[in-house]
């Protein structure tokens, strides 16, 4: 425990001395939810509509933004090389490296999102169905993001190809939680899909690390 606390806090002092990588994701985030009701209509009607869609294709593209300096910094530099030999467990520092990711990117997109909603006309009852599946999803996303980065860190531009490679892997994440945001705006019951949103973050939590590992393992080598 005391290794993991202790990657994760080195991951987290490095990010908050980048400034301008940490806010880039917000930033986008932002800037693509704030054109679409300028491309679209300005209609209550009609963002109302589309505003789910545009919430989940967003974050979704803006938790991709800092996956290809996930591990390059530390496999340029050596460090990740040292990780590998050191005794602590690979699976402990990777899942290290997840939670720093995802609070760095994901919990700050879970807290903007209900504020990007309300422009788009949501029901307020409908921001707590919104927030609980984005926080099952954003874990999910990162756990993704890193097997794609594991797999392209050893080429020296993979940041096109972490997309093509997460990308399709993403699909029943976005389904999922768009349905339950969809559902809820409804007024009906979002409980299913949240469910399955749940059990793919536990499956991702359970097998992510592993295959995290592996692919560094076989990236560096």
């Amino acid at each position: 425990m005391k290794d993991f606390i202790q990657v994760l806090t080195r991951d987290l002092k490095v990010a908050l001395r980048r400034w301008s990588e940490l806010c880039n994701p917000l930033i986008f985030f932002l800037i693509v939810a704030s054109l679409f009701p300028l491309a679209i209509s300005p209609e209550a009607s009609d963002l109302k509509r589309v505003g789910t869609g545009v919430l989940w294709i967003s974050a979704l593209l803006s938790s991709l933004l800092a996956l290809d300096g996930l591990f390059r910094d530390d496999a340029e530099d050596g460090s990740m090389e040292q990780l590998i030999l050191s005794p602590v467990p690979l699976t402990i520092v990777i899942t290290a490296k997840m939670l720093a990711h995802w609070l760095i990117t994901g919990l700050p997109l879970v807290v903007i999102a209900p504020v990007v909603a309300l422009s788009y006309y949501m029901p307020l009852d409908t921001l707590t169905t919104l927030i609980l599946a984005l926080v099952l999803a954003t874990p999910t996303l990162s756990v993704l993001g890193a097997i794609g980065a594991a797999l392209t860190v050893g080429l020296r531009r993979g940041g096109p190809i972490v997309g093509l490679l997460v990308l399709p892997l993403t699909g029943p994440v976005l389904i999922f939680g768009t349905r339950a945001t969809d559902l809820a705006v409804q007024g009906e019951s979002a409980a299913g899909p949240l469910y399955l949103l749940g059990a793919l973050l536990a499956l991702a939590i359970a097998l992510g690390p592993l295959a995290t590992s592996a692919a560094i393992r076989v990236s560096l080598e």
